[in-house]
């Protein structure tokens, strides 16, 4: 099975690699296949949330882009 993987971009978007399963708070479910990568918004501004289209460079979002957890 194909791992999942993130990858935080500098003062940009999640992107995730599958296959994961989004389902939004409406309860629409988004099948991402493994083998595709998606931007996930996180900045805030886009328009087709979840997923990024790049408002974060409209905006000039500004991140910390290592993990604190």
């Amino acid at each position: 099975m194909t791992e999942v993987e993130i990858k935080v971009k500098p003062n940009g978007p999640l992107v995730v690699s599958g296959p994961i399963r989004i389902v939004d708070v409406e309860g629409n479910e988004y099948e991402l296949p493994a083998g595709t990568s998606y931007a996930l918004c996180r900045c805030g501004a886009s328009e087709n949330k979840p997923f990024c289209d790049k408002s974060h460079q409209r905006i000039g979002f500004q991140a910390p882009s290592a993990a604190t957890g």
